[in-house]
């Protein structure tokens, strides 16, 4: 038999695209007949594999979340405050490489299978190492909203780049922030990196 001209639809196929349209047009964008009109067939075939839109953008969700690396965490090599800041640098990466989704996976993991394997792995961790549980539940919350905050928005790129609009008359401390924009990944990846030891550096205190 000749190949069908068209990839034969798949739940991988499916969450590439809804994934795709998420990252270039944000959220809003995704319903199931655009995302079918993306995929070239009609919107009920999408139904055979998904019961719902929003399954499809759980699926896509938990795609981004499979990306996170938690190998750190049991591993016998690093101990809980180095699995802390492998785990977090991992976890952003992944939420900056798609933007548009982080609102939608900063409410927690439902029943998202990476999500709950991410907090088992974190919370376990955590409790093998000595925290109480109720505490590694806590530092689990902690670090999400840090991460996720931190991946929601960039704080460089919130100043424009024209060395007018910040008159010193008006802002006398704020002379070099038409430059923030033009370093704003620099500067964005450095607040993390000095929040994130901070933060670790607190447990560190609490933990003794």
């Amino acid at each position: 038999m000749a190949r069908p001209r068209k990839p034969l639809l798949s739940r991988d196929r499916i969450v590439a695209a809804a994934l795709a349209l998420i990252d270039a047009e944000g959220l809003a964008a995704l319903s199931t007949r655009r995302l079918a009109a993306e995929l070239g067939v009609s919107g009920p075939s999408l139904y055979n594999h998904f019961a719902t839109k929003e399954a499809i953008l759980d699926a896509a969700a938990d795609t981004v979340i499979g990306n996170v690396d938690v190998s750190m965490f049991g591993d016998g090599r690093h101990d809980w405050r180095a699995a802390l800041l492998e785990w977090a640098r991992s976890y952003r990466a992944a939420l900056t490489a798609h933007p548009n989704i982080v609102p939608f996976l900063a409410v927690g993991p439902g029943l998202r299978p990476a999500g709950l394997r991410m907090a088992d792995a974190v919370f376990g961790g955590m409790v093998e190492a000595g925290w109480p549980p109720a505490q590694a539940t806590r530092i689990g919350a902690l670090m999400r909203y840090f991460v996720t905050g931190s991946a929601l928005g960039t704080f460089a790129g919130g100043f424009v780049g024209d060395p007018a609009a910040y008159d010193p008359a008006d802002y006398p401390h704020l002379g070099q922030a038409h430059r923030l924009a033009d370093h704003r990944e620099q500067v964005d990846a450095a607040a993390f990196e000095t929040g994130l030891r901070a933060l670790v550096d607190g447990l560190a205190l609490q933990f003794r």
